[in-house]
């Protein structure tokens, strides 16, 4: 039982009133005659709340949920009270949320996340909310209980509930809006924010079908035999070359720990390599995936079966590192020895300079020779902020001169990889996967 603060403002004016009794004696018996109704109606509150357990809370919630998304959770509260009743939820949200006042106030049967408040409830009535999480790192959060307060409109006193079993939930790596990808790549249209259009033209080599010549058609793919037979100009007509190995290769050394957003560039790329190999298999190629650090971890073999892209994202969401120092010349050893294929190799890393590339670049060279290779790293957006604020100071403006040739020197790397004949792709974390999606696909249309 927990006394409300009305009760405590009434008990208030009760010893106010009853003190001026000593200097009006008539005071002295109307505090009297309160403090019985005050005890009489604290009793009666107590017995209405305490005649039965009338209030039961369930939640709901998938039982994955996906790393960086807004994930939807409902909570259901019903009271079998016969009168109506106000209720304050809480629900002990897993510790990786530091939130320790996520409460709702509910009103007709709808709720809003709002400060410590609380609403009617009609009577013999179901109350949902719904409210989304967002997490930040993979691995296993743990809901606490859902608690409900019930308290009658003579609010003295409310009755806490302990309802809706604790449970766990899996964050996985982003996986809810694939589909959304998936779509746009195949209506040719990644127009969505920071995702841009680029032309796709089908020139491989695997060959389609036969149709009538239209303006524009390079007269290359004219078909002789086709013409001669129909009398009128024919064109082949060729699909993307199928069944290419596409590897995810994730850098999870230390320069993958910088954060932004709360997210660290190791789940972003998590999250855009497992987007990327969703697009992939459905573009009928084979996706794998490589994760290293100062040794190579992992090594899973390009595929499209069913049930490979569940093997992916078992494995991504397992992934842990320490942030060691990068050995590229081991990855360089590893991708010889696992990959004899030609193939796509999509580099997640990230650089502090001109010469921590320099150091890497004979292994990326090595790698460049045998495979096509695109090294996708980070701008660093909060350093660009920086640069765009206008200084105040001489010393803020020194410092904006540094940091410009930061700056600078990210697109020094990028010319500098595409003069060693490797493909580069400078982009923000939160354009990561769009960005990665829309060059794999600029890529394979070549």
């Amino acid at each position: 039982m927990f006394l409300k603060r009305r009760f405590y403002v009434l008990l208030l004016a009760v010893a106010v009133i009853t003190g001026l009794g000593y200097a009006s004696a008539p005071l002295f018996t109307v505090g009297r005659l309160l403090t019985a109704a005050l005890f009489v109606a604290t009793v009666a509150d107590i017995a209405l709340l305490w005649h039965r357990r009338a209030v039961s809370a369930e939640r709901r919630l998938s039982q994955r949920f996906s790393n960086g998304d807004d994930n939807p959770v409902t909570i259901q509260v019903e009271s079998a009270y016969p009168f109506a009743v106000t209720f304050e939820v809480i629900d002990e949200l897993p510790p990786q949320f530091q939130r320790r006042d996520f409460r709702w106030l509910c009103s007709g049967g709808a709720a809003v996340l709002a400060a410590p408040v609380s609403a009617a409830a009609p009577a013999s009535a179901a109350v949902t909310m719904t409210y989304t999480l967002r997490p930040l790192r993979r691995g296993v959060y743990n809901f606490g209980h859902v608690i409900v307060f019930a308290s009658t409109r003579l609010g003295l006193v409310e009755r806490r509930y302990k309802c809706a079993a604790p449970c766990d939930v899996s964050v996985y790596p982003s996986f809810q809006r694939l589909h959304q990808y998936e779509l746009m790549a195949a209506s040719r249209h990644l127009q969505e924010p920071g995702i841009k259009r680029v032309r796709r033209i089908g020139r491989n080599t695997d060959f389609e079908h036969i149709r009538d010549y239209l303006r524009g058609d390079d007269y290359r793919t004219v078909n002789w035999r086709a013409t001669a037979r129909t009398g009128r100009p024919m064109v082949n007509v060729y699909q993307d070359e199928r069944s290419q190995q596409v590897f995810s290769i994730i850098d999870q050394g230390r320069v993958m720990q910088q954060a932004f957003e709360g997210m660290t560039l190791l789940d972003y790329a998590i999250n855009a390599s497992l987007a990327l190999s969703y697009v992939a298999m459905r573009k009928e190629d084979r996706a794998g995936l490589i994760t290293f650090a100062d040794t190579v971890d992992t090594v899973v073999a390009a595929d499209r079966r069913s049930g490979h892209l569940n093997r992916l994202m078992e494995t991504l969401y397992a992934e842990q590192t320490d942030f060691a120092e990068t050995d590229y010349s081991a990855l360089a050893v590893a991708i010889g020895r696992h990959i004899n294929k030609h193939s796509l190799l999509i580099l997640y890393t990230n650089f502090m300079g001109l010469v921590s590339l320099q150091r890497q670049l004979p292994f990326l060279q090595q790698i460049a020779r045998r495979h096509r290779l695109l090294v996708v790293f980070f701008a660093d957006v909060e350093l660009q902020q920086f640069i765009d604020t206008p200084p105040r100071t001489a010393e803020e403006r020194c410092q904006q001169e540094v940091a410009r040739k930061f700056a600078d020197e990210q697109q020094l790397i990028s010319a500098t990889l595409r003069q060693h004949g490797i493909l580069s792709l400078l982009t923000t974390p939160q354009e990561l996967t769009p960005s990665v999606i829309n060059r794999y696909l600029a890529v394979r249309a070549v």
